[in-house]
């Protein structure tokens, strides 16, 4: 939005697209909140929110310290996880009116509902509020079927009888939801299902559905496992020492990952004096971003090859499906994130195997090179992505 438009905004006061907040600060989690219900659009607009930061209730300039520490603080709005699927917004930096002043536009989603902390939000009138049961339908029949992503379409012939509904609600519910959200929730199983988008209206399984809670992800989704090599040399004609296939659903598929990197690891122990040193050839942390990176942004739709993990004995290669995707692109990868596989996304936060959305390539980086690791190498192609790590 250029100055004018935000300008008369401004001037027309608080309304269920406008929220003034005084500070990033002292008024965050009401920011997230508000964001949260931005996105969800109740009203039906197709048109986008202001969130001003640095104004007063009654509109006047709050005076309130606008930098760089602020920008990065309403940036992990979007980037911490809290909100999921994660919102569309802009951050803008602006003097209107001789007040500096940030202005968060948030667009409405495209698969709503939008949940802070496991709780949908919506704008009733000028206030943001806990949506009901009743507004959390209409959100979900507003789902606009014809843009969704490929994770969040329907399994054509699968059923909820194909779903783990015990996994479902022992391990993914309580990481979702409060205990007094669950126990003041009314819904079906069903009913719970659709509501976080892992079923269609007509309790159809989505592909993310299948993904994260399928009895056999690899019958309706046949690329929907890893490849696990261990050479014993340097290239693809060398000796194969181990060889496995991983499969399941994403938390058994994840969990077993973690398992194969933790035990392909060598470490080197080395005593002195009274201390023992303890020398990973990689570091499990580095390893745990790439792979959970591989199983996050990999193309599920357009190829039906698995992530392949080659483990030689110089070097890894993790090689996933699927080119850059979205906004990503090769001078900004690694700082700019999109999202092919945003309910896969969605389920990984969840359930604790990503502790927050877009840094991953930077923490892997800085592990290796705290370990003694030189930086991973990566290829792309259009159809493929390749990282490349080197032993220490």
């Amino acid at each position: 939005m250029n100055g004018e438009q935000l300008h008369a905004l401004l001037q027309r006061g608080e309304s269920s697209s406008v929220e003034f907040k005084r500070s990033a600060h002292s008024d965050l989690e009401s920011i997230r909140k508000t964001v949260c219900a931005f996105a969800n659009a109740l009203n039906e607009s197709d048109t986008s929110a202001v969130v001003f930061v640095g104004v007063n209730d009654d509109g006047s300039c709050a005076q309130a310290p606008i930098d760089d520490e602020t920008v990065r603080r309403l940036g992990e709005v979007r980037s911490d996880g809290s909100i999921l699927p994660t919102p569309t917004m802009d951050i803008e930096r602006h003097t209107i009116g001789g007040c500096e002043l940030i202005a968060i536009v948030v667009y409405p989603h495209a698969a709503p509902p939008v949940r802070f902390k496991g709780r949908a939000y919506v704008r009733v009138g000028a206030r943001t509020e806990v949506a009901s049961i009743e507004d959390e339908r209409r959100l979900v029949e507003r789902r606009r079927t014809s843009v969704l992503p490929f994770d969040h379409q329907p399994v054509h012939g699968a059923t909820l009888a194909d779903v783990d509904i015990e996994r479902f609600k022992s391990e993914y519910l309580p990481a979702a939801f409060d205990k007094a959200t669950l126990a003041a929730n009314g819904r079906s199983i069903e009913g719970q299902l659709i509501a976080l988008r892992f079923a269609t209206e007509v309790a159809t399984p989505t592909i993310g559905g299948v993904l994260a809670f399928g009895k056999d992800p690899e019958r309706w989704i046949p690329g929907a496992f890893v490849q696990y090599v261990r050479f014993d040399g340097k290239d693809l004609a060398d000796p194969i020492v181990d060889e496995k296939h991983l499969s399941g659903a994403l938390p058994a598929l994840l969990a077993a990952l973690e398992d194969i990197v933790k035990l392909s690891i060598t470490t080197k122990v080395e005593i002195g004096g009274r201390r023992e040193l303890r020398e990973p050839d990689y570091p499990h942390a580095a390893l745990r971003q790439f792979v959970h990176n591989a199983v996050m942004h990999r193309t599920y739709e357009s190829s039906n090859a698995p992530i392949r993990i080659s483990w030689f004995n110089d070097r890894i290669e993790i090689q996933n499906p699927g080119g850059l995707f979205g906004q990503v692109n090769q001078s900004n990868f690694g700082t700019v994130t999109d999202y092919r596989n945003p309910l896969v996304a969605e389920a990984m936060r969840t359930l604790g195997f990503v502790q927050r959305f877009g840094v991953g390539i930077a923490t892997a980086q800085k592990a290796l090179r705290e370990n003694g690791n030189p930086p991973a190498e990566f290829q792309f192609s259009p159809t493929s992505v390749l990282v490349t790590i080197g032993s220490r």
